[in-house]
């Protein structure tokens, strides 16, 4: 299983939850931020750092939402890691 990053952070500049995650999986696309399935433990210690209440875990994400857990699968690839919290 893992964390996933959703609607609600399109357009956010937050990244308060980058620098709790043990693994480092986050991505930083330009519009938001993705969370690589492949390495995510699945600790949820994103999810409370999460200003915009954007990430769930998986199985909990809204139905209007799921297509972000394919996104987040496809966009890790293409984006660049992110593992320091960048002024919003």
């Amino acid at each position: 299983m893992t964390m996933v990053v959703t609607q609600p952070c399109f357009g956010c500049k937050y990244t308060d939850c980058v620098v709790v995650c043990p693994c480092e999986c986050f991505h930083e696309g330009e519009s938001m931020l993705f969370i690589d399935p492949d390495h995510c433990i699945d600790c949820e210690a994103c999810i409370p750092e999460c200003p915009s209440e954007a990430i769930y875990h998986e199985d909990d994400v809204p139905e209007e939402w799921t297509e972000f857990i394919a996104l987040n699968a496809e966009m890790v690839s293409r984006c660049p890691q992110i593992t320091e919290k960048r002024q919003s």
